[in-house]
């Protein structure tokens, strides 16, 4: 497992941080809560791509590596995997600084397809020299 976050341009597409009611019963944060954190960050990738709206069909290789305590900042790195003719698959990494300047460590990776979606909530083409 690396251990640094990575380098991508522009740095985290998502930052927030951690917050008391988003515990389990055993005082962790939510693996759903950090799931959303994820989906937000690479939905904005994918439409950003897309040029407009996406919906999330699939979550693929998903991988809890420690649990984010409550306070710890958060961070999602996205990056594209590959790009169809209506869908963006983006790898996503999240990491968590705890507070007091400890180095950030990776706590979740996925990868997640989006598909662009016209008005009516049906697949439409990516727009040219969008496909990998």
């Amino acid at each position: 497992m690396p251990d640094k976050p990575p380098e991508i341009p522009g740095g985290a597409q998502l930052r927030t941080i951690a917050m008391p009611r988003d515990t389990n019963a055993g005082g962790s944060i939510f693996g759903g809560w950090t799931l959303s954190q994820m989906d937000l960050a690479g939905g904005t990738l994918a439409s950003e791509r897309a040029e407009g709206r996406v919906a999330t069909i699939s979550i693929d290789a998903m991988r809890f590596l420690r649990p984010v305590s409550v306070g710890d900042e958060v961070s999602c790195y996205c990056s594209v995997e590959t790009a169809g003719d209506t869908s963006v698959v983006v790898r996503i990494e999240t990491w968590a600084r705890a507070r007091g300047g400890k180095p950030p460590e990776k706590v979740t990776e996925g990868l997640f397809t989006y598909v662009a979606i016209d008005e009516d909530g049906h697949p439409r083409d990516l727009p040219p020299g969008t496909a990998a």
